[in-house]
C-alpha cells in the first residue's frame, strides 16, 4: 500500500493522517452526532422493484416540483390586488382599459417579462398534469389492490392529495381576476349562499362584504401559495416516508413473495432514472407551455360582475362538478321563510363530499366485506378482483358522464343538437351508465379468469392446425413458460364466505355468533363479491391437464417430420415446398 497518499512522514516521526478538508470535517462532525451515514447507507441502497406503472406516481412527484419552480417565479412579478388600475402596458386591445391590479400583473407578466408567458404557461400545464397524475396513479393503486393492509393510511394521504391539489388549481386560475376566473368565482360564491341559513353570512365572511368585494383575490393568493402549498408539502413527505418504511409493492413473479422485494438500489440506479425522469417530465411540460396556449386571460378581458364569458367552463378536473349542477332539475323548498336550493346544493355541496367520502373508505370498506387481515406486498392483477375492478369503473363512468355533461352547450353546439335533450339523456346516464359498466366489466374480468385458467391447463395457441386419423381438426397448443405460469398462478384463492348472517348454523350445526343486520348484509355483500369467480386450477387440475396436454404431443409426434398434403401443417415444413397428395 503507498502510504504517502494517506499519511506524511521521514525518518525521524512518525507517519501522521493528512488532516481532512473542511467538508469532510463538517460532515464528520454532524455523522458522530446524527449518525447520518449508517442511516443514508441503508436507505440509499434501498432497493425497489421495476415496473413502467411505478413511474405514475413520479410523474405527480415532477409536476409538483415544476410548479414549485414556476410558481415562485409568477410571484415575483404577480400583484394580488383588487386595486383599480389604468393599464398602459404592450398589449394594445387593453390599453387604457380600467382593471384591477391583479389582472393588469397577469398582463405584464406575459407580454412584458422575459419568459413570463412560458412560465405561466408551463405553470398551467403543470397544474393540470399534476392532478391527472394523481388521478391516474390512484386507479393504478386501487385496479392492483396496492391499497390493502398495511396501506390503507397512505390511500387516505393520497386522496387528501387529491382533493387539496383540486383545491390548489381552483384557487390558482382564479387568481388573474380575468372575465373566465371571475366567472368561476362568482359561480363559487353561488355556492356558498346556497348552504342553507348560514350561507350568506360565510358569503361575507370570504369576499369581506357583498361580493366581489375587495378582499378576496389576496386571500386567495396566500392560500394559493402558502397554506396548501405547505399541506401538500407535509403530505407527499408523509406519503414518501410511508412508502419507503412499509418497502413499495411489487408485481408477482418468480422469485417474489410477501417477504421480500425484486428490483434495483436506490443509488445508483433509481436516483439516475428518477433524475432522469424529471427532465422528461420538465421538458415536456416546457414544451407544452411553449407550443399550446393555455388560459389566454388577454382574450377575455378584466373581470367585470355585470358580464359573463359565453361558453365559460372551469379547468377540466372541476368540470364534473359542473356537469353535476347543469343537469340537475330545478328544485326549491321554502321552509319556515329559508329558501332551501337542493339544485345547487345536492350536486355542489353534498355529491363532491360523498363522492370524496366514499372514495376515502373504499380500502376499509373492501376489508370489511373480504375479511381480509393479512399483509398485502404483492400487487393483484385486475381481472382477479372482479367485483373491486366493476366498481372503480362503474365510478369513473360516472365521473366522466359528469365531466360530459359540464360541457352540455358545447356538445349541443358541435353537435347542432338540443340542449334539452342533452340534458335529459344525461340524466338518465349517469344513473344507469354506471350500472350498465359494473355489469360489463365484472363479466369481462371473470371472462378474462377463465380464459387464464385454460391457457393454464390447456397451453397456448400457436395457430398450428393439424389434422387426426380419423379426419377431425384441431389446433396445436404449447405450454405456457414457467415464469408466466407462475405469474398467472401467483393469486390467493378466494376464500369461502364466512361470518353467516345471524341466526345461521354452520356445517356442524353451531349457531352463528350475533351480529344483527349489519352481519347479514355483510355476509351478503361477501357473497356477492365473490360470487361467479373462476378460482385458479388446483394442483390436481394443473397435473391431470399437463398429463393430457402430453399425450396430446405424444399423438401429434407422429406427423413431425413427414411431410404436409395440403389439409394437415406440422409447423417444420413449407406448404408450398411439398406435392400435394390426391385422395
Amino acid at each position: 500500500m503507498d502510504t504517502t497518499k494517506v499519511a506524511t512522514s521521514n525518518t525521524t516521526t512518525a507517519a501522521t493522517a493528512k488532516k481532512p478538508n473542511r467538508v469532510g470535517a463538517v460532515a464528520g462532525w454532524a455523522d458522530d452526532r446524527l449518525g447520518l451515514a449508517a442511516l443514508g447507507k441503508k436507505q440509499l441502497r434501498k432497493v425497489f422493484p421495476d415496473h413502467w406503472s411505478f413511474m405514475l406516481g413520479e410523474i405527480a412527484l415532477w409536476s409538483f416540483v415544476v410548479l414549485l419552480m414556476t410558481g415562485v417565479f409568477l410571484t415575483l412579478w404577480f400583484t394580488p390586488s383588487m386595486g383599480e388600475v389604468t393599464y398602459n402596458g404592450s398589449y394594445d386591445q387593453l390599453r387604457g382599459i380600467e382593471m384591477s391590479e391583479a389582472y393588469a400583473s397577469s398582463l405584464h407578466i406575459s407580454f412584458d417579462v422575459r419568459g413570463g408567458l412560458l412560465m405561466r404557461q408551463m405553470h398551467h400545464w403543470a397544474a393540470m398534469l399534476f392532478v391527472a397524475s394523481m388521478m391516474v396513479h390512484l386507479l393504478r393503486v386501487f385496479f392492483t389492490g396496492a391499497f390493502r393492509k398495511p396501506r390503507e393510511l397512505n390511500w387516505v394521504i393520497g386522496c387528501l392529495l387529491l382533493i387539496l391539489g383540486t383545491l390548489e388549481g381552483f384557487t390558482g386560475y382564479s387568481l388573474p381576476d380575468d372575465l373566465l376566473s371571475g366567472t368561476g368565482v362568482r359561480a363559487a360564491d353561488g355556492f356558498i349562499k346556497a348552504s342553507p341559513v348560514v350561507g350568506t353570512y360565510m358569503s361575507f365572511l370570504l369576499f369581506g362584504g357583498e361580493f366581489p368585494g375587495e378582499a378576496i383575490i389576496p386571500r386567495l393568493f396566500t392560500v394559493h401559495v402558502l397554506l396548501i402549498p405547505g399541506l401538500l408539502l407535509a403530505l407527499i413527505a408523509a406519503h414518501m416516508l410511508l412508502l419507503v418504511y412499509h418497502k413499495h409493492t411489487q408485481w408477482p413473479g418468480p422469485g417474489r413473495t410477501e417477504q421480500n422485494v425484486v428490483g434495483y438500489p436506490m443509488l445508483p440506479v433509481y436516483a439516475a432514472k428518477a433524475g432522469g425522469f424529471f427532465f422528461i417530465v420538465f421538458g415536456i411540460t416546457a414544451m407544452m407551455g411553449a407550443l399550446l396556449t393555455i388560459n389566454p386571460v388577454w382574450k377575455y378581458g378584466p373581470y367585470d360582475p355585470s358580464k359573463v364569458t359565453a361558453g365559460s367552463q372551469p379547468d377540466w378536473y372541476m368540470g364534473w362538478p359542473d356537469g353535476a349542477l347543469r343537469i340537475m332539475p330545478g328544485l326549491e323548498t321554502e321552509i319556515w321563510g329559508v329558501t332551501i336550493s337542493w339544485n345547487v346544493m345536492l350536486p355542489i355541496l353534498v355529491l363532491p363530499i360523498v363522492m370524496f367520502l366514499i372514495l376515502l373508505l373504499l380500502p376499509f370498506i373492501d376489508a370489511w366485506i373480504t375479511g381480509d387481515k393479512r399483509e398485502h406486498h404483492l400487487l393483484e392483477r385486475p381481472r382477479n378482483a372482479p367485483t373491486r375492478t366493476a366498481l372503480m369503473v362503474a365510478l369513473m363512468t360516472m365521473y366522466g358522464l359528469f365531466w360530459a355533461a359540464g360541457g352540455n352547450d358545447i356538445i349541443a353546439i358541435t353537435l347542432n343538437a338540443s340542449i334539452n335533450q342533452i340534458t335529459y339523456f344525461m340524466r338518465a346516464a349517469v344513473i344507469i351508465g354506471p350500472i350498465i359498466a359494473f355489469v360489463i366489466t365484472r363479466r369481462w374480468c371473470i371472462s378474462l379468469q377463465r380464459k387464464d385458467n385454460e391457457t393454464l391447463l390447456h397451453g397456448y395457441e400457436t395457430g398450428i392446425i393439424m389434422r387426426s386419423a380419423e379426419g377431425g381438426y384441431s389446433e396445436r397448443h404449447l405450454p405456457l413458460p414457467e415464469s408466466t405460469a407462475y405469474t398467472l398462478t401467483a393469486r390467493d384463492r378466494d376464500p369461502v364466505p364466512n361470518g353467516l348472517p345471524s341466526g345461521g348454523t354452520d356445517d356442524n350445526g353451531i349457531p352463528a355468533p350475533g351480529g344483527g343486520r349489519l352481519a347479514g348484509l355483510r355476509h351478503r355483500l361477501r357473497t356477492l363479491y365473490y360470487a361467479d369467480n373462476a378460482q385458479k386450477p388446483t394442483p390436481e387440475e394443473l397435473a391431470e391437464g399437463h398429463h393430457h396436454a402430453e399425450h396430446e404431443h405424444e399423438l401429434q409426434a407422429g406427423v413431425d417430420g413427414h411431410a404436409a398434403d395440403g389439409h394437415q401443417f406440422d409447423g417444420h415444413h413449407l406448404v408450398e415446398d411439398e406435392h400435394l397428395r390426391g385422395h
